[in-house]
């Protein structure tokens, strides 16, 4: 049985609102747009409303994290709600402010995947959640704790969402330094409030289905969108064990590698013929994200060059110049076939942002050395327009003719050196980096470090390189990696992204 009530709803209100005018510090609520959030948003906003306006002075931040690779039903759902809040906000003077807050263009998930060639996600590897969602977030309450002193974090974590969180929100509770508010254990000078602690999901879908939506969005319009994402179409609202309950579906990036399958967008396009347009975004995650032959399209060496490895074998680092050309071509044709038969209000949808094909660009060529400069070619060939790069400046003494030249001289009269190519465009773009004065200082450091990373055959060679120097450190009595060296299964096929 559900514990909703207009009692307990009403006693809620009252205690946000007691809240809320017992000191200054100013709040922050966490907004994704799914259902927990909402109904966190919904809440506090009901509070705040029913205060006099001249009550109503401490500003109250709605902070939304955009990845950049949200979902983009999910993002455009989020995007208009948004605005409602800003103009309902402003209609009621409520001290709503909404934020939309992204991560740095220089770090964004295809600056890493496709840029600097990061293996795709996984549970040993898992670099995108802190880049695309902690570290944004982090910033904007940094800058609000220097300007306040301290805030308050609202957010509709519940205790029945796992037992982890149970446990987490428990041990929090005996930290309390006021009544309601417990301390972030990551961040000082933030207190966390979460008035839905004890809500269950069916508590929820009760309140978001009863209570009207006050900035103007429909509460029904997200309990379809939650059905659609569903494999059985279902969100029954009666407390049902034996019922399938969309409280488990989970809206987020539609490149996440953290699952085997993206569920909720399989759903989405197998119940509604309308969203079959995001087909080719599933097939392209699935083509990137497949475990199968990955360990193929990445270098054997790490991403600085060195080698490591277990059970005597190498671990595989970044992923090689053509994968990750390849993956930009089908990423930009995906977003050009979605611009142009996708629904009218994702015309004008970018998958990939300008500013991060700058950034890719700059690390592709300024520090992957290769001189090329394949990224305007292949945005201008598959979106057939100039590829606009303004503050773009770089020595042209060497580009792709040159390119193809050392290229055919070096497949001419070294074939059997896989790394030979890479090593001769790696120098000659170190040199003419280094063309001024004050560049050259520690140019033969960086020319030695080109060569140690690719004198190497192959990997065959490589691996024999680093099997003979731990078996010279371990003779010597010296640190050896002990997995690599002293145990060595022939059918063994294990491998790892690991730190690249």
């Amino acid at each position: 049985m559900n514990s909703i009530t207009n009692e307990s709803i009403n006693a809620l209100i009252t205690t946000v609102q007691n809240l809320y005018l017992s000191d200054d510090i100013p709040w922050m609520i966490g907004y994704s747009g799914g259902k927990d959030s909402t109904a966190t948003v919904q809440l506090v906003w009901m509070a705040i409303e029913k205060l006099p306006v001249n009550q109503r002075k401490k500003p109250i931040h709605i902070m939304n994290t955009d990845t950049l690779v949200e979902s983009p039903v999910v993002s455009k759902w989020v995007e208009k709600s948004l605005d409602s809040m800003r103009i309902a906000a402003d209609d009621k003077h409520l001290p709503f402010i909404p934020e939309r807050l992204i991560p740095d263009y220089n770090n964004t998930f295809w600056v890493n995947l496709i840029g600097r060639g990061y293996p795709f996600p996984r549970m040993k590897y898992r670099w995108c959640t802190d880049r695309l969602k902690i570290q944004p977030v982090n910033r904007f309450i940094k800058s609000k704790i220097a300007e306040h002193g301290e805030i308050i974090l609202v957010l509709g974590t519940r205790k029945q969402e796992s037992t982890r969180r149970n446990r987490t929100m428990t041990n929090l509770e005996k930290k309390r330094v006021r009544e309601l508010l417990s301390p972030n254990p990551t961040l000082a000078n933030e207190l966390v409030f979460s008035p839905l602690e004890d809500w269950s999901d069916e508590d929820v879908w009760v309140f978001l289905m009863q209570y009207k939506n006050p900035w103007g969005y429909s509460n029904m319009d997200l309990l379809t969108m939650y059905k659609g994402a569903t494999a059985d179409n279902e969100c029954p609202l009666m407390m049902d064990k034996d019922l399938p309950s969309c409280g488990k579906s989970r809206f987020g990036c539609w490149v996440c590698t953290m699952v085997e399958k993206d569920k909720s967008m399989e759903a989405m396009i197998a119940n509604d013929e309308e969203k079959e347009w995001m087909t080719p975004l599933l097939k392209f995650r699935n083509e990137f994200g497949n475990e199968d032959g990955d360990r193929e399209r990445r270098s054997f060496r790490r991403m600085h060059g060195n080698l490591q490895g277990n059970y005597g074998r190498l671990f595989h680092g970044p992923y090689k110049k053509e994968v990750r050309e390849e993956w930009l071509c089908k990423l930009l044709q995906v977003q050009k076939h979605i611009n142009r038969n996708g629904p009218e209000e994702f015309h004008d949808l970018e998958l990939i942002r300008i500013q991060e094909l700058r950034s890719i660009r700059r690390i592709w060529v300024l520090d992957k050395h290769e001189f090329d400069d394949t990224l305007p070619r292949i945005y201008e060939s598959i979106m057939d327009i100039p590829f606009e790069d303004p503050e773009w400046i770089h020595k042209n003494n060497f580009g792709k003719e040159e390119w193809d030249i050392l290229q055919s001289v070096c497949e001419k009269l070294y074939s059997d050196e896989e790394l030979v190519f890479e090593m001769m465009y790696s120098l000659i773009d170190v040199e003419n980096q280094a063309s001024g004065l004050n560049q050259r200082k520690g140019i033969v450091d960086d020319l030695e470090a080109t060569i140690s990373r690719t004198f190497y055959q192959n990997e065959f060679d490589a691996t024999q390189y680093y099997s003979n120097k731990m078996t010279r450190k371990k003779e010597m009595g010296g640190r050896y990696n002990e997995k690599f060296l002293d145990y060595i299964p022939e059918d063994s096929c294990e491998d790892t992204a690991g730190d690249v």
